[in-house]
């Protein structure tokens, strides 16, 4: 009997967990293959693909992302594949389970909750007396009938054999994400939740895990991505996993999901400590600081201990952090919900994610639907269209807000102008986006494409329609993040050039006479005046870039000029391929440091 077990990921990228640990509970018994594709793969090619493989039963894997499309598959499978026996599994189908045996009549049958032991155990009974109402935790069909067997008892996690040693996945654990779960279940009760519905939390043994990992990493492994719902619940297993890691990282890096309101002080002490910068990523769900709708989705969270620990974690400089936020949520209406992105954004988290509230099956707010008149998607992924306190149309303004906080914030390519602007020039932070996201959607540049050129001039048209405070500085910020958003010297510019060519030409030449006078670090390059030709881009700022640079809020400042008053510019001088990673530095010196007779750097 030849079984495939297949999925279709969100990208190439991303990886199966779920087809691995079937294979690896069932592989030395049946005839296993993994086939995995993509959600934007050619549905032919998929179908033609399996076809000539040649299956008697295929099992996919399915969730929100991919339920449609594997929906669609398994209808023309069948067309082609009329005897081969079709198994769902995964989180989308193991609830409402009649309703999808129904909805795909060529489903045969359907895998709930933990598979490996039911999927193994169906498929002895396929290839033996076919007793499928032996099969806990599997539905079935018997004539017209749809049969729901009682659930399966959970696994003892440390019964299942490691998903993570099949040679055949070497060869690309360097390209792909690796995804790996220490643990199944959650404490927490979230009831917008799927994890909310499984009570209590599973650990695999911490040797097997370290010795998984251990592997992993020999043999390639670039990126870990655990999925463990709570990683800090346990103190103890998560503070020897850390540990652990710090020790043996190798350059890998690891992503966690992690609460952050009871993470422990002696953790966080210990890696701002021990943690080399970059291998660990931390991914929080904020959700809501609305204590209201909190306790109506039965979510504890102590929001200034939250904010302590991110906090600590951003000053540390080790960890960056991913916080995700939910619109939608009960009793959290517009003005609201703008006072959760302004409390989230105020941490300043690497990337800020808003996400829409997604009524998934099983969970208990989607059972309490009708208590909130929420209106959302029929088919996945359920994505809310409204309710009582937030109508359609601020969905749709907070759609525009998303868009541009990824297009600008997360894509981290105007760090500097962007953190002057939702501090000195607009109201909140959210005023700015949502302002921004907005005027995006009024000039139809959400139907098109746009390169980094066009994000700095689309946001500088935005700008030019407000009476900004201080608008030379945006104008100097913006050119700084736009040097330093290459990799190369750029061959063009967005702005109009104002200095000219034998202006340039003698910063260059004193540039390279006297280096020293710009820094220490300057003059360790050695370039000489060739070289700053090739490397070297300058602009000339009516403003201290270091005193901006340098502000704290608006209180603190004194304007573009001095302390006194008096105007004072910058030269900004951005240097490239000078550094080991090939990233940008800038320099700057105050334009008052330069013989304005002979363009010569003052000693």
């Amino acid at each position: 009997m030849k079984v495939i077990l297949a999925t279709l990921n969100a990208k190439f990228i991303h990886t199966s967990l779920a087809i691995r640990l079937l294979k690896a509970y069932s592989g030395n018994e049946f005839d296993i293959d993994l086939a995995e594709y993509t959600i934007k793969d050619p549905v032919m090619n998929v179908v033609a693909d399996l076809f000539g493989r040649k299956p008697d039963v295929i099992g996919f894997s399915c969730y929100i992302w991919n339920i449609e499309e594997t929906i669609k598959l398994v209808a023309l499978l069948k067309k082609v594949l009329p005897e081969v026996k079709i198994v769902l599994g995964g989180p989308e189908v193991s609830y409402d389970t009649e309703y999808w045996m129904e909805r795909a009549p060529e489903v045969d049958f359907i895998v709930m909750g933990d598979g490996e032991e039911t999927f193994h155990h169906l498929l002895q009974e396929l290839s033996g007396e076919r007793k499928f109402h032996f099969v806990f935790g599997a539905a079935y069909r018997k004539g017209e009938e749809i049969v729901l067997n009682p659930g399966r008892p959970k696994s003892d996690l440390n019964t299942l054999p490691s998903p993570h040693r099949f040679p055949e996945d070497i060869p690309n654990l360097g390209k792909r994400i690796v995804y790996f779960e220490t643990s199944r279940g959650c404490p927490f009760s979230c009831q917008f939740c799927l994890s909310s519905i499984e009570v209590g939390v599973r650990y695999y043994d911490i040797e097997r895990v370290k010795a998984d990992i251990l592997y992993l990493i020999e043999h390639g492994a670039k990126i870990i991505k655990f999925l463990d719902r709570t990683f800090n619940i346990n103190r103890s297993y998560a503070m020897e996993m850390f540990e652990f890691l710090i020790n043996n990282h190798q350059g890998c890096v690891f992503q966690f999901e992690i609460t952050a309101d009871i993470m422990r002080p002696e953790v966080l002490d210990y890696l701002a400590e021990k943690a080399p910068p970059g291998i660990f990523r931390f991914e929080i769900g904020v959700q809501s600081t609305n204590d209201p709708t909190n306790e109506l989705v039965k979510r504890r969270q102590n929001f200034t201990k939250l904010t302590r620990t991110v906090t600590k974690i951003k000053e540390s400089g080790k960890i960056d952090q991913h916080l995700d936020l939910i619109a939608g949520l009960p009793e959290e209406d517009y003005a609201t919900f703008r006072k959760t992105f302004n409390d989230v954004f105020a941490m300043r988290p690497e990337e800020l994610q808003l996400g829409f509230l997604k009524m998934l099956r099983g969970t208990g707010l989607r059972n309490d639907a009708a208590k909130y008149n929420y209106v959302f998607m029929d088919h996945a992924p359920y994505e809310i269209l409204g309710n009582d306190v937030l109508p359609f149309t601020d969905v749709i303004r907070l759609k525009r807000l998303e868009d541009v906080l990824e297009k600008y914030w997360n894509a981290h390519r105007m760090d500097h102008t962007l953190e002057y602007l939702v501090t000195r020039e607009f109201d909140s932070p959210f005023d700015f986006f949502q302002g921004f996201g907005d005027y995006w959607e009024e000039q139809g540049w959400q139907r098109i494409g746009h390169q980094l050129e066009d994000l700095f001039t689309r946001l500088h048209e935005f700008l030019g329609q407000r009476a900004l405070k201080e608008p030379e500085v945006v104008l100097g910020l913006m050119k700084l993040d736009y040097l330093l958003g290459h990799k190369y010297k750029p061959r063009k510019i967005w702005w109009e050039d104002q200095m000219d060519k034998d202006r340039r030409n003698d910063y260059f030449r004193a540039l390279a006479e006297t280096p020293g006078a710009l820094s220490e670090r300057f003059a360790a390059y050695g370039l000489d005046e060739r070289d700053l030709q090739k490397y070297a881009c300058m602009e000339e700022l009516p403003f201290s870039l270091s005193d901006v640079l340098t502000r704290g809020d608006a209180e603190n400042s004194s304007g573009p000029g001095t302390a006194e008053g008096t105007p004072q510019g910058s030269l900004l001088v951005v240097l490239y391929q000078q550094e080991p990673d090939e990233q940008p530095v800038f320099f700057q010196a105050p334009l008052s440091a330069w013989s304005p007779g002979h363009r010569t750097l003052a000693k």
